[in-house]
């Protein structure tokens, strides 16, 4: 076996089934269509059905099977339901990618109750909705890997972000305790910790802080590498985590964000 089909070997995804909440935009729909062009058949989870059954027609469009399933990450009971209907159709559960995620660029004075519940229940307590349905049916299986999207600001402060950065700050964490727990049932915990990713998602910050998008991008680009990065960027991480590449790697928090923590 020559080198380069040994790393494509080890980093094959062929038969697996990858779930990705998040999945309707953003670092998600790059994340599924990266793993879906390593081979695994995946599970669209969002709560925009529009987006996220386009989605699932591009990944056809790959040969893999796709499947939107409209979910609310904050639910306790769809999770539960979500999960079930996962099982029922792909048959197992390998791959579960924590990625949704939502923001508001507020200080603790300028955040409302309902606002500081929203960050935290879309940012964490989803991780740990959906990771504990999913979990069973990994163990059922054999293990599995599970990658949570943290963010630099989980691993440092930053300004007008309180809650975002308490919800980081708590996925990190959250999983090396998962990966302790869960490790010696064949399942990986790690986290991807991006910086500033051109998404929907950060161009929403700059609208919220009610500064020009253009000159907020470039802010958002001074860093070593000089630039924002891609959500393929972050899919690249992703699918190292997901793969066999990373097998002996757990409770690892990885960060991709250009240099801007350096």
């Amino acid at each position: 076996m020559n080198i380069e089909s040994k790393a494509t070997e080890l980093f094959s995804l062929d038969g697996k089934v990858a779930v990705i909440t998040g999945a309707a935009s953003g670092i998600g729909l790059a994340t599924a269509k990266r793993l879906a062009e390593m081979g695994a058949n995946v599970a669209l989870v969002d709560i925009n059905e529009t987006k996220g059954e386009k989605v699932a027609e591009e990944i056809k469009s790959l040969g893999q099977k796709a499947v939107f399933f409209r979910c609310d990450v904050t639910s306790d009971s769809d999770c539960k339901k979500t999960t079930e209907e996962v099982y029922q159709v792909f048959g197992r559960i390998d791959i579960l990618f924590n990625n949704a995620g939502v923001t508001k660029r507020k200080t603790i004075v300028e955040l409302g109750e309902e606002e500081w519940d929203l960050v935290l229940n879309v940012n964490l307590k989803s991780i740990y909705l959906f990771s504990r349905h999913v979990i069973p049916f990994m163990v059922k299986d054999g293990g599995g890997s599970i990658i949570n999207t943290g963010s630099g600001w989980g691993l440092k402060g930053g300004p007008n972000a309180a809650a975002y950065c308490a919800a980081k700050g708590g996925t990190v964490n959250l999983t090396r305790a998962m990966a302790i727990d869960h490790g010696r049932q064949g399942i990986r915990v790690n986290c991807v910790c991006p910086g500033d990713t051109d998404t929907e998602l950060l161009h929403d910050e700059a609208a919220q802080l009610g500064v020009d998008d253009a000159e907020f991008m470039k802010a958002a680009a001074d860093r070593p590498l000089n630039r924002v990065g891609l959500p393929e960027d972050i899919a690249n991480a992703v699918l190292y985590f997901a793969s066999d590449m990373s097998s002996w790697v757990t409770g690892s928090v990885l960060v991709v964000d250009g240099g801007g923590l350096a």
